[in-house]
């Protein structure tokens, strides 16, 4: 019975995992073809011209990625009945780093932490690769970019020069899948990077606002705090609320004592005075809701007692 045998390079699949490596990073490359069985086929795997391994069904080699700015070239000589076939593929590492931040999320003064997005927050991602030609970086403005929004392709953010792109979360989705592909201009360098961004829910801490150092932002108040004097100011910081800038009118701030609702400050709608009427003690529960005329799905709340 005749027997198609591969007839040139393209009969053979190529499959090198990581697709774009960083340098020293194990690569691992597979054969395979529809149209010759490997299986029984001898394969010579060499690196930069030097032999490294050779065998019958060797369809799989693995080998180091060099150090960035260098390349590794790999060729693996199948041997058919009727004549050889060379695969090379060549190694370039690659570098990159990707950086994320949520646009409009607010955090309280000398926080530490990371600003976090809440769903239907504006997220800007930008891309830092460090692909290496000769003896200097390609420029990243030289760069064409692919992004893609939860393997969905952006166009209209993608192409030459595209570095960083902006999104807005999904409220009905507690995370969102950032990728993007990026080569330059002669596709002869690539490289990729993906990150996984999780949306968080906005929450309300109180703060002690102390008449002469202003509010304690380095402890906040829990459940049964004590009220020291007769007057108390009690400082609201909603994490991750958008807009950051309250003097922009999109957050309701509505404050109550004791399930009774008290007007805001005109000045400033986060904080709450509290006046301890004298000779008296006791508990009482202050609470807070925060709600976005802007964004309906935006609205935290929080009660706490306070001893008086």
């Amino acid at each position: 019975m005749f027997k198609a045998r591969a007839s040139d390079p393209s009969d053979i699949s190529v499959v090198m995992d990581p697709e774009n490596p960083a340098p020293n990073q194990n690569v691992t490359i597979t054969l395979s073809s529809y149209v010759d069985d490997l299986h029984s086929t001898l394969v010579t795997w060499s690196v930069n011209g030097r032999k490294s391994t050779s065998g019958i069904d060797v369809t799989t080699f693995s080998v180091t990625a060099p150090l960035l700015g260098q390349a590794e070239t790999v060729v693996a000589t199948i041997s058919l009945p009727d004549g050889d076939l060379n695969e090379t593929i060549l190694i370039k590492p690659s570098i990159m780093v990707m950086l994320w931040q949520a646009e409009d999320s607010y955090v309280p003064p000398f926080y530490e932490g990371k600003a976090l997005p809440t769903p239907s927050s504006e997220i800007k991602v930008v891309a830092m690769p460090e692909i290496k030609n000769g003896s200097g970086f390609i420029n990243s403005n030289n760069l064409v970019y692919t992004w893609q929004l939860d393997q969905n392709n952006q166009e209209n953010d993608s192409g030459y020069g595209k570095n960083s792109f902006t999104y807005a979360s999904d409220f009905l989705d507690d995370s969102n899948d950032v990728s993007v592909d990026v080569a330059s201009l002669d596709q002869q360098s690539t490289t990729e990077g993906a990150v996984n961004i999780k949306t968080v829910a906005p929450k309300i801490d109180f703060y002690n606002d102390d008449p002469t150092l202003g509010p304690v932002w380095q402890q906040a108040m829990f459940g049964g705090y004590q009220i020291l004097g007769n007057t108390a100011v009690i400082q609201a910081a909603p994490y991750f609320v958008s807009p950051k800038d309250f003097r922009i009118p999109f957050l309701t701030f509505t404050w109550s004592v004791n399930g009774q609702q008290v007007p805001t400050l005109p000045y400033n709608k986060s904080l709450l005075p509290l006046q301890v009427p004298a000779g008296t003690s006791g508990t009482s529960q202050i609470g807070l809701e925060i709600d976005s005329t802007q964004n309906l799905t935006e609205t935290v709340s929080k009660t706490m007692n306070l001893n008086f």
